[in-house]
């Protein structure tokens, strides 16, 4: 099988140029294929507010109505994608971006209507993997945005972590997957206002542990929830690091958080 690195940029690296710059100089050194997977969730709430569209956010989700997926579209398809794809460009790696729409590439379906109405937002479905590899193949590296489409044709707004996660347990079936969420943070945190204290390795049981502590919590268990969920489907690897230290991070060299079941080396 061959190796394919995927890598979900989020955080304060996305609305930050120089973070931004910094990370796709590093992501540029990572030898062999590669996928990246964009948030952009502060960009999207400022130009909404340029427009005199509220955001509302319930437990860190983002309520999308009409003219919020309208915002998303353009910020997330738009402005941050091609803003990452044309600076990955200029540092020599071609890329592509796309929307799971592009090449019908992710395929979601509406979010039912809860206690909690999300309104245009997407819950992945299918992968296409063989397009996806067809990309690879042409040695393009795709860049996603996260927005999806469903089977009526309408844009959805899809979690970024959520879909790195489908993403990579799909190309997992092909290739020997490793999966990277990268931040401003150096990894999971044992105190967060200590940025040293970096938790080496993660299981579900000292997961489970530490939830039940209080020590992680708030947006870091969703995207931990994501990333044993990825293992459990086959990736080889997940780890969670700072956006600056991801090619170290993929190289092995013991930076960041590496999540492990806890039954393999």
């Amino acid at each position: 099988m061959k190796s394919l690195i995927i890598i979900k940029i989020g955080g304060n690296v996305i609305d930050n140029p120089d973070a931004l710059k910094q990370f796709l100089t590093s992501f540029r050194g990572i030898y062999g294929h590669k996928i990246l997977i964009h948030g952009g969730g502060k960009i999207a709430t400022q130009v909404a507010e340029k427009l005199g569209i509220q955001t509302t956010m319930v437990d860190g989700r983002r309520i999308t109505d009409q003219p919020m997926l309208d915002v998303v579209t353009m910020v997330y398809g738009g402005l941050v994608n091609k803003q990452i794809v044309a600076q990955l460009q200029a540092i020599g790696v071609d890329a592509i971006g796309l929307t799971g729409a592009d090449g019908n590439t992710v395929l979601s379906k509406k979010r039912a209507v809860g206690n909690i109405d999300y309104g245009f937002v997407g819950d992945i479905e299918e992968v296409n993997s063989g397009q996806i590899q067809y990309f690879i193949r042409q040695n393009l590296v795709p860049v996603f945005a996260p927005l999806t489409y469903d089977r009526s044709g309408s844009l959805l707004n899809t979690n970024a972590d959520t879909m790195a996660s489908a993403i990579a347990v799909d190309m997992a079936i092909r290739n020997e997957t490793t999966l990277v969420y990268c931040f401003e943070k150096k990894g999971v945190l044992a105190d967060p206002n200590n940025e040293d204290s970096v938790l080496a390795e993660l299981t579900p049981e000292s997961y489970a542990n530490y939830k039940s502590q209080g020590v992680i919590s708030k947006g870091m268990i969703p995207k931990l929830d994501n990333a044993f969920s990825a293992l459990e489907k086959g990736v080889r690897k997940v780890i969670i690091c700072h956006a600056n230290q991801v090619a170290e991070a993929v190289s092995g060299s013991g930076v960041g958080t590496v999540l492990s079941l806890g039954t393999q080396e």
